[in-house]
């Protein structure tokens, strides 16, 4: 007998919660690794800005070359405001490229580390808060057990799952998390998907991580 996946764990640990959304929704599943300089970059553009918006912006830096450190530093500040970075983001993003490359962000060591401690690495970069560094955790290094418990959509998709008729509070979301984990990264999907699927009505589809282009 094949064992069941994670999604399934998730519907039989909360029936009458996860589970009908589970039943709902259909099988979801993190998405995969990505490069870490990449989604932290993208992360940083795509800050308090609609997903559409966020990839326009995007695609114009990328345009000016390849997102790398290297080529992030050398590009002038005029160059970086041309493509619609705000003056607070190109000094994120120079910062974060020049952490990365005096070491004192190491990248490559970042998989190995707990949760905790890869916010704790990250957060260090200007602009990169806990919400970035959790969704960081989701989006790139495809941790199966973060909730993101300041994160405006998670409260209220868990409010309408758990029929508060308002959004949860923070300590609301951890007490539902406790019957999602290990996997509450994939709980966090299907919270988020009721949202982008208009389920929760009157929860505004702009509260989903656009930042990692993880609304879909």
């Amino acid at each position: 007998m094949s064992a069941k996946q994670p999604y399934e764990i998730l519907a039989d640990n909360d029936p009458d919660g996860m589970g009908r959304l589970v039943a709902a929704v259909g099988p979801l599943e993190l998405p995969p690794f990505r490069e870490p300089f990449f989604a932290l970059a993208r992360s940083i553009v795509g800050q308090q800005l609609s997903m559409a918006a966020a990839s326009t912006i995007w695609d114009r830096l990328v345009a000016l070359g390849d997102m790398r450190p290297e080529t992030l530093i050398a590009l002038g500040e005029d160059e970086l405001r041309g493509v619609g970075l705000s003056r607070a983001k190109v000094g994120y993003l120079k910062d974060l490229a020049a952490r990365v490359l005096d070491g004192r962000l190491n990248l490559a060591a970042l998989p190995s580390l707990s949760d905790e401690a890869v916010i704790a690495e990250a957060t260090q970069v200007r602009g990169i808060g806990r919400w970035s560094a959790e969704m960081f955790l989701v989006f790139a290094l495809n941790r199966p057990d973060v909730l993101a418990l300041d994160d405006a959509g998670l409260l209220r998709a868990a409010g309408w799952l758990l029929g508060l008729g308002r959004p949860a509070s923070r300590d609301e979301l951890a007490e539902a998390g406790e019957r999602w984990q290990p996997y509450r990264s994939l709980a966090s999907l299907y919270l988020w998907r009721a949202i982008g699927l208009g389920l929760v009505k009157w929860a505004p589809p702009t509260d989903s991580p656009s930042a990692f282009g993880c609304r879909e």
